[in-house]
């Protein structure tokens, strides 16, 4: 989806925290996929996990890190994981439902399209 849009539209990524840290609600998937990421503690903690995360997922645009105040993640309600449109006007187009149930990439892709007046 990026590659088809990148011309016209910019993703990013806001890393905001963990979903299933060690220390804190931990799943088994991420037990058998090796993921296997404390809470970070430090802004430098979560800016490598971050870049952990966007490597493992292949991410190939922007990733940004959330502060360690979780700003953008409150502002957004962002956890676990959520995607937004925001139109040429600098407001929100489209708001998906919490992930990683709601998080579907179609619905994405047909919002962008609609958007771009395809």
């Amino acid at each position: 989806m990026e590659k088809r849009f990148r011309n016209e539209v910019e993703f990013l990524l806001v890393y905001v925290r963990e979903s299933h840290p060690t220390d804190g609600w931990q799943v088994p998937r991420n037990e058998t996929d090796g993921v296997l990421l404390e809470s970070a503690k430090t802004y430098d903690q979560k800016d490598s996990h971050a870049t952990s995360c966007a490597r493992s997922l292949g991410i190939e645009f922007t990733t940004l890190v959330d502060g360690m105040d979780n700003a953008v993640e409150t502002a957004y309600t962002a956890w676990p994981d959520r995607f937004y449109l925001i139109g040429a006007n600098g407001r929100i187009a489209v708001k998906g439902a919490p992930g990683p149930a709601g998080f579907k990439a179609a619905e994405l892709e047909s919002a962008i399209a609609k958007h771009l007046g395809r």
